[in-house]
């Protein structure tokens, strides 16, 4: 697929695992070690309103370090061609365990810790289950969106409607054409 330059440095990517709001992201790889390289994009997005992302994104991943919620570590931040390079979590996220009926209850309790943390800083993290990977049993936030906290985007009364099979859920899937 080509290479990708961060502050100087080269890195093979090897595939795009995914593209949310505010950017793609490949799994990339530099001296056999793997990592998600982040490229942020300005492409329209009808539900969100964005400030400065790069920006967004060392602050967000600063806030939730601090709040104590377990995420890939960062490692490597390119301010002007807007791209960070963050540890790869090498595991399922929970939409596809959720999507091929694996359940996740044994992650409830993980992310409803996360929760709690985020609460008690005065965050809410984006919730929907493409945003958690488990590896090792230990359930990580992927990315490193965070909000001031609002009760409406809380776990328990928004994203926990996204960690099982509910109506919220399938309508996603169908809508995407994700449904089987």
């Amino acid at each position: 697929m080509g290479n990708i330059s961060v502050n100087g440095i080269e890195y093979q990517i090897i595939r795009l695992l995914g593209k949310g709001k505010g950017g793609y992201s490949y799994l990339a790889e530099r001296e056999g070690r793997q990592v998600v390289l982040k490229q942020i994009h300005h492409e329209p997005c009808d539900y969100y309103t964005f400030g400065n992302k790069i920006e967004a994104e060392k602050n967000d991943y600063q806030r939730l370090k601090n709040a104590g919620i377990r995420i890939p570590i960062m490692l490597d931040i390119d301010m002007q061609n807007e791209r960070v390079v963050k540890e790869y979590i090498d595991g399922d996220t929970v939409f596809d365990m959720v999507k091929n009926d694996v359940s996740v209850s044994a992650y409830l309790p993980q992310v409803r810790k996360m929760a709690r943390l985020a609460e008690n800083a005065g965050l809410n993290i984006d919730y929907f289950p493409t945003n958690f990977v488990v590896q090792n049993g230990l359930l990580y936030y992927i990315d490193y969106e965070c909000n001031n906290y609002m009760y409406e985007w809380s776990f328990e009364n928004w994203g926990v409607k996204y960690w099982s099979k509910t109506a919220e859920f399938k309508e996603y899937l169908k809508q995407h054409q994700l449904l089987k």
